[in-house]
Protein backbone atom coordinates (compact mmCIF):
# COMPACT_ATOMS: atom_id res chain seq x y z
CA UNK A 1 0.00 0.00 0.00
CA UNK A 2 1.30 3.45 -0.91
CA UNK A 3 2.39 5.87 1.79
CA UNK A 4 -0.24 8.57 2.28
CA UNK A 5 1.23 12.08 2.53
CA UNK A 6 -0.66 15.27 3.32
CA UNK A 7 1.18 18.37 2.11
CA UNK A 8 0.40 21.82 3.53
CA UNK A 9 1.70 24.53 1.21
CA UNK A 10 3.18 27.89 2.12
CA UNK A 11 2.14 31.45 1.31
CA UNK A 12 3.74 31.32 -2.12
CA UNK A 13 3.15 27.62 -2.66
CA UNK A 14 0.16 25.73 -3.95
CA UNK A 15 -1.10 22.20 -4.53
CA UNK A 16 0.60 22.49 -7.95
CA UNK A 17 4.01 23.65 -6.65
CA UNK A 18 7.32 21.78 -6.94
CA UNK A 19 7.11 20.07 -3.56
CA UNK A 20 3.47 19.08 -3.97
CA UNK A 21 4.08 17.67 -7.46
CA UNK A 22 7.09 15.65 -6.30
CA UNK A 23 5.16 14.19 -3.37
CA UNK A 24 2.23 13.40 -5.66
CA UNK A 25 4.51 11.57 -8.08
CA UNK A 26 6.03 9.36 -5.35
CA UNK A 27 3.20 8.84 -2.85
CA UNK A 28 -0.54 8.88 -2.49
CA UNK A 29 -0.60 12.58 -1.73
CA UNK A 30 -3.19 15.18 -0.85
CA UNK A 31 -2.59 18.93 -0.94
CA UNK A 32 -5.62 21.09 -0.22
CA UNK A 33 -5.61 24.65 -1.57
CA UNK A 34 -5.86 27.16 1.28
CA UNK A 35 -6.81 30.79 1.73
CA UNK A 36 -3.58 31.72 3.49
CA UNK A 37 -5.05 35.00 4.72
CA UNK A 38 -7.07 32.98 7.27
CA UNK A 39 -4.74 31.01 9.56
CA UNK A 40 -7.52 29.49 11.69
CA UNK A 41 -9.47 28.55 8.57
CA UNK A 42 -6.35 26.80 7.23
CA UNK A 43 -5.94 24.84 10.47
CA UNK A 44 -9.58 23.71 10.32
CA UNK A 45 -9.32 22.80 6.62
CA UNK A 46 -6.19 20.73 7.24
CA UNK A 47 -7.72 19.04 10.31
CA UNK A 48 -10.72 18.08 8.17
CA UNK A 49 -8.39 16.77 5.46
CA UNK A 50 -6.53 14.67 8.06
CA UNK A 51 -9.83 13.16 9.20
CA UNK A 52 -10.92 12.35 5.63
CA UNK A 53 -7.56 11.31 4.13
CA UNK A 54 -5.90 9.60 7.14
CA UNK A 55 -2.29 10.36 6.12
CA UNK A 56 0.78 8.46 7.25
CA UNK A 57 2.98 11.58 7.17
CA UNK A 58 2.19 15.29 7.36
CA UNK A 59 4.49 17.72 5.51
CA UNK A 60 4.19 21.48 6.10
CA UNK A 61 6.19 24.11 4.25
CA UNK A 62 6.79 27.60 5.70
CA UNK A 63 3.27 28.95 6.45
CA UNK A 64 2.13 25.33 6.03
CA UNK A 65 4.69 24.39 8.67
CA UNK A 66 3.00 26.83 11.03
CA UNK A 67 -0.36 25.19 10.27
CA UNK A 68 1.17 21.74 10.85
CA UNK A 69 2.67 22.91 14.14
CA UNK A 70 -0.73 24.22 15.26
CA UNK A 71 -2.28 20.84 14.40
CA UNK A 72 0.38 19.09 16.49
CA UNK A 73 0.05 21.46 19.43
CA UNK A 74 -3.74 21.15 19.48
CA UNK A 75 -3.65 17.37 19.31
CA UNK A 76 -5.41 17.33 15.93
CA UNK A 77 -2.49 15.38 14.44
CA UNK A 78 -0.20 13.01 16.33
CA UNK A 79 1.76 11.30 13.58
CA UNK A 80 5.12 11.70 11.85
CA UNK A 81 5.63 15.25 10.66
CA UNK A 82 8.14 16.96 8.39
CA UNK A 83 8.38 20.74 8.81
CA UNK A 84 10.13 22.62 5.99
CA UNK A 85 11.39 26.14 6.81
CA UNK A 86 8.57 26.28 9.35
CA UNK A 87 7.11 29.67 10.23
CA UNK A 88 5.28 28.64 13.40
CA UNK A 89 7.08 30.97 15.77
CA UNK A 90 6.42 33.87 13.38
CA UNK A 91 2.70 33.16 13.73
CA UNK A 92 2.89 33.37 17.52
CA UNK A 93 2.89 29.65 18.24
CA UNK A 94 4.92 28.53 21.24
CA UNK A 95 8.19 26.68 20.71
CA UNK A 96 6.72 23.38 21.88
CA UNK A 97 6.45 19.98 20.23
CA UNK A 98 4.32 17.14 21.62
CA UNK A 99 6.09 14.24 23.31
CA UNK A 100 6.21 10.91 21.55
CA UNK A 101 5.68 12.29 18.03
CA UNK A 102 8.43 12.09 15.40
CA UNK A 103 8.97 15.60 14.04
CA UNK A 104 11.76 16.37 11.63
CA UNK A 105 12.54 20.01 10.92
CA UNK A 106 14.40 21.02 7.76
CA UNK A 107 15.71 24.56 7.38
CA UNK A 108 17.99 26.24 4.86
CA UNK A 109 21.07 27.91 6.32
CA UNK A 110 20.71 30.76 3.80
CA UNK A 111 17.03 31.42 4.57
CA UNK A 112 16.46 35.19 4.83
CA UNK A 113 12.65 34.90 5.10
CA UNK A 114 12.47 32.78 8.27
CA UNK A 115 15.56 32.78 10.47
CA UNK A 116 16.95 29.24 10.85
CA UNK A 117 17.24 30.04 14.57
CA UNK A 118 13.43 29.68 14.78
CA UNK A 119 13.74 26.02 13.81
CA UNK A 120 16.67 25.49 16.17
CA UNK A 121 14.58 26.94 19.01
CA UNK A 122 11.60 24.73 18.14
CA UNK A 123 13.77 21.61 17.88
CA UNK A 124 15.31 22.34 21.29
CA UNK A 125 11.85 22.25 22.87
CA UNK A 126 10.88 18.81 21.65
CA UNK A 127 11.56 15.22 22.69
CA UNK A 128 15.24 14.62 21.76
CA UNK A 129 14.39 11.00 20.92
CA UNK A 130 11.75 12.10 18.39
CA UNK A 131 12.87 15.48 17.03
CA UNK A 132 15.49 15.82 14.33
CA UNK A 133 16.83 19.15 13.01
CA UNK A 134 18.23 19.00 9.49
CA UNK A 135 20.03 22.09 8.25
CA UNK A 136 20.77 22.26 4.53
CA UNK A 137 22.75 24.60 2.30
CA UNK A 138 19.75 26.30 0.72
CA UNK A 139 17.46 29.31 1.01
CA UNK A 140 13.81 29.56 2.06
CA UNK A 141 12.44 27.75 -0.99
CA UNK A 142 14.42 24.58 -0.22
CA UNK A 143 14.49 23.68 -3.92
CA UNK A 144 17.61 21.53 -3.43
CA UNK A 145 15.66 18.94 -1.42
CA UNK A 146 13.24 18.56 -4.32
CA UNK A 147 15.98 18.23 -6.94
CA UNK A 148 18.10 15.73 -5.01
CA UNK A 149 15.02 13.90 -3.69
CA UNK A 150 15.98 14.26 -0.02
CA UNK A 151 12.33 15.24 0.50
CA UNK A 152 11.18 11.83 -0.75
CA UNK A 153 13.79 10.00 1.33
CA UNK A 154 12.83 11.83 4.51
CA UNK A 155 9.12 11.15 3.98
CA UNK A 156 9.88 7.46 3.46
CA UNK A 157 11.99 7.37 6.64
CA UNK A 158 9.28 9.13 8.64
CA UNK A 159 6.61 6.78 7.28
CA UNK A 160 8.60 3.86 8.70
CA UNK A 161 8.21 5.44 12.15
CA UNK A 162 4.41 5.53 11.91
Amino acid sequence: MATRVQFIHGLEGSPQGHKARLLDSCFEARAAAMDTSDFEGCVLLQADTINQFDPDVLVGSSFGGAVALALLQRGLWQGPTLLLAQAGLRYGLPALLPAGVPVWIVHGLRDVVIDPEDSRTLAAHGDPQQVRLIEVDDDHGLFSIVGNEDLVRWVNELAELA
